[in-house]
C-alpha cells in the first residue's frame, strides 16, 4: 500500500461512518449527510466487481441510507478516468469546495496545549458542530479509537475545539473550530498543540489531517505548524 492509500486508511478508520459496508476494498459509508468523510465510497484498492457494477452498488447503497451517492477518489489516481467513463463528475457544488488535501507531519509535542479529555466537554459539540448537534452527528464525533477532546475556554464558556483520535501510531487531527470573536489569539495553535502532548504521551508519533484547499486560513496553520501536504482527493458524483 503507498503513502497515499495508507493516509486514507487513517484518516477513514478516525471518522467512521454510523454505517459502513466493504466493497472489495472500497468502503461504502453513509451518516445521514453529516460530511463528505462519512457518506462516500472510499475508493481505495479493488472494489472486486467491474467499475459500472461498483458505481451501481454506490449508488444503491446511498439510496438504501438517505445520501446522494459520491466516490471520495485521490487527485489524479488510476480511478478519475474511469470514473468519468462512466458518467461521474466532479462535485463542484460540495460545500467546502471540490477539493481537500491531506497534510501530515512526524509528531513534535512541547509538553504544553490545551486541555484534552476523553468525552466531550459541555459545550464542546455546539462549536465543532456549528450549531445544535443531531443524534448523527453526535454519533460520528464520539466514533472512533481512542479520541481525545481539546478545548479552550475563555469568559465562562468553550470558544474553541479540536478532536483527535489515536489510529496505530497516527494523530488524526479534526473539527478544530474557532468562535468568530476569539481568532487570531492562538487559540488554533494551543489547541493543536494540547492534542500533540496528548497523542506523544500515547505513543503516537505521526500527524495527519484533511483540510479544504478553500480554507487558506487553516492551512497556513498547519503548514506553520509543520504539516506537509500528501496528496489531494475530490468527491465524485453521478
Amino acid at each position: 500500500m503507498d503513502t497515499r492509500s495508507t493516509l486514507e486508511q487513517v484518516c477513514a478508520a478516525a471518522w467512521p461512518p454510523v454505517v459502513a459496508r466493504t466493497l472489495g476494498d472500497w468502503r461504502l459509508r453513509a451518516s445521514g449527510g453529516y460530511t463528505g468523510r462519512a457518506n462516500s465510497a472510499l475508493t481505495n484498492g479493488d472494489p472486486g466487481l467491474p467499475v459500472n457494477a461498483a458505481l451501481a452498488e454506490i449508488t444503491r447503497f446511498a439510496g438504501e441510507h438517505g445520501i446522494r451517492p459520491y466516490a471520495q477518489v485521490i487527485s489524479g489516481s488510476s480511478w478519475e478516468s474511469p470514473l468519468a467513463a462512466a458518467g461521474w463528475r466532479v462535485n463542484a457544488d460540495h460545500p467546502k469546495g471540490a477539493e481537500s488535501a491531506v497534510m501530515h507531519s512526524p509528531l513534535t509535542s512541547t509538553g504544553g496545549g490545551a486541555d484534552v479529555a476523553d468525552k466531550p466537554p459541555n459545550g464542546w459539540l455546539e462549536v465543532a458542530v456549528r450549531g445544535t448537534p443531531t443524534d448523527t452527528q453526535r454519533a460520528v464525533v464520539t466514533g472512533g479509537p481512542l479520541l481525545g477532546y481539546a478545548t479552550v475556554h475563555r469568559d465562562g464558556r468553550v470558544v474553541g475545539t479540536a478532536r483527535g483520535c489515536l489510529v496505530g501510531a497516527w494523530l488524526y487531527v479534526a473539527l478544530l473550530e474557532v468562535l468568530p470573536e476569539y481568532r487570531r489569539q492562538g487559540i488554533a495553535t494551543h489547541l493543536l498543540d494540547g492534542l500533540d502532548t496528548w497523542a506523544a504521551a500515547r505513543g503516537a508519533t505521526s500527524r495527519v489531517l484533511q483540510v479544504a484547499l478553500v480554507n487558506e486560513v487553516a492551512r497556513g496553520i498547519y503548514a506553520d505548524l509543520g504539516y506537509v501536504e500528501s496528496h489531494r482527493y475530490r468527491y465524485w458524483a453521478p
